[in-house]
């Protein structure tokens, strides 16, 4: 009985261990489904399924190999490493062609050009067609694109500040709302976005021009080729023309872009780079130092007004009466049972009809807010641990309320709340990775965007990961001292 259970599980390990001889019949690909239409988006008919340009090139490819497309949902930054992990054979999803992802993996003919267009309020249409004319103005667009790095040339040249986003949707309605005076994005995106959000104008001249293609690791070159040659015959039979007439994303340019990929036998059109730039650890350490100096600088505020807030809220439930005591112990729960994200997205975007406050100021506000309610309790647990005797003999010795609280009280509360503390403002250290979302580019978001041009997050993540280690030890250190310095001998 053993020995045939012993050999069912050889059988098993080794049938799962060993890769199967048949050919595979499905073809699993990557993209990401909120970047939306024409792209990929789930179909509002029925939303388990995915819908857009790039889904019918899938199904082209799949029909041209004989398999069925299987949809992978993978977050757009990361569409290119999940692809070398093996997690599926192609990632597609408006991916730019790039020099980078030419030399970590193998990349398709580029199937579609697109231009960088500039988007602008309707009195600025005379004053901002280029980037030179946009000196000391703020351009969003979204990080780690063609589009990003644009600006970054044109921060260093004519003193262009840029606003880096996660979404395609708030540059436009930031630029609605004054909040920056400029959006740069691919013509498909911004096409989309005025039929979102009508009320800005999309200034006619390009600034750039890129390409879109479909990713394969590098060790799948065969795929690639094969999947070059459907591309191909889809551009000879006019399937791919017929697919954006369908998305309305075909015009001129797109035909004529077709033309000189047909008539280029051997392929020059792909990859052609509009941007360069050297991809060295060293290019990258300046950016990263900068963003390292913002996420300190937030921390630091963010952590002195929980500080302030916190010892308020904390003497307000320990001194203060019922209702006071009600009202601070509501704002503690709702704010510690509210994820600090949604409370940064309310504060930036959600307030912002009435109130548009700077990211910096908001991302502050937002972790200061946040780090108040925690920090409350810990004083408040401070300030119940001084014994009740230590109290009544400071009232018998005459002292006001304010004087116990201020000679007896609170030096022995601070002794005890000073552990926790640290521990609170390094968690906050690494939480302020988090208002990235509303467009502040620190330390972790300058990394992934240094992650996403190189192909890795290796050395990225190691250099991230000493950084911060860097900004959080000595505060540790600084904590032990002082405990020490403090404590009852």
């Amino acid at each position: 009985m053993l020995r045939h259970l012993f050999l069912a599980c050889a059988l098993l390990l080794a049938a799962c261990a060993s890769p199967s001889s048949a050919p595979s019949t499905v073809l699993r690909w990557g993209g990401d489904a909120e970047g939306g239409a024409p792209f990929v988006e789930a179909d509002p008919a029925d939303p388990a399924r995915v819908r857009g340009f790039d889904v019918e090139i899938v199904e082209q490819l799949a029909r041209g190999l004989g398999r069925t497309p299987q949809f992978v949902q993978v977050a757009w930054a990361n569409i290119e490493q999940s692809v070398e992990r093996g997690d599926f054979a192609l990632g597609l999803s408006g991916l730019e062609d790039r020099p980078e992802l030419r030399e970590r993996y193998a990349v398709s003919l580029p199937y579609f050009e697109f231009r960088e267009v500039l988007a602008v309020r309707p009195a600025d249409t005379t004053r901002y067609h280029t980037l030179g004319d946009l000196a000391g103005k703020r351009v969003a667009t979204l990080g780690a694109t063609q589009a990003y790095r644009l600006l970054l040339d044109a921060q260093r040249a004519d003193g262009v500040v840029p606003v880096s986003y996660d979404d395609d949707v708030h540059p436009y309605t930031d630029l609605l709302e004054g909040r920056v005076d400029a959006v740069l994005l691919d013509h498909v995106i911004a096409e989309r976005a005025l039929k979102r959000t009508p009320g800005f104008v999309i200034q006619p001249g390009t600034i750039a021009v890129g390409h879109y293609v479909a990713v394969f690791a590098k060790r799948n070159t065969a795929l690639r080729d094969s999947a070059d040659a459907i591309l191909r015959a889809g551009l000879r039979d006019g399937t791919l023309a017929a697919m954006f007439r369908r998305w309305g994303v075909w015009d001129a340019q797109q035909a004529a872009y077709q033309q000189r990929l047909l008539s280029d036998s051997a392929g020059v059109a792909r990859g052609r780079p509009v941007v360069a730039g050297a991809t060295t650890v060293f290019s990258y350490l300046p950016a990263l130092t900068r963003a390292a100096g913002i996420t300190l600088g937030i921390s630091f505020a963010a952590m002195l007004l929980a500080v302030l807030l916190g010892v308020g809220i904390a003497a307000g439930r320990v001194y203060g009466n019922a209702a006071t005591r009600m009202l601070l112990s509501g704002y503690v729960e709702v704010v510690r049972g509210t994820p600090v994200l949604l409370q940064l997205f309310v504060l930036y975007y959600g307030l912002s009809a009435f109130i548009a406050l700077p990211a910096l100021l908001a991302a502050i506000i937002g972790l200061g807010l946040n780090y108040a309610a925690y920090e409350s309790e810990i004083y408040r647990s401070a300030l119940l641990a001084i014994p009740r005797a230590q109290l009544e003999a400071g009232r018998t010795l005459g002292l006001s309320e304010w004087q116990i609280f201020r000679l007896i009280r609170a030096p022995q509360a601070l002794r005890l709340a000073l552990a926790p503390m640290t521990n609170d403002f390094v968690a906050l250290l690494k939480d302020s990775s988090l208002v990235s979302v509303i467009t502040v580019v620190e330390l972790t978001k300058q990394t992934a965007i240094y992650a996403t041009n190189i192909g890795s997050w290796f050395v990225p993540g190691l250099l991230c990961a000493a950084m911060y280690l860097a900004m959080s030890l000595p505060l540790s250190r600084m904590a032990r001292a002082l405990e020490a310095r403090w404590s009852v001998r």
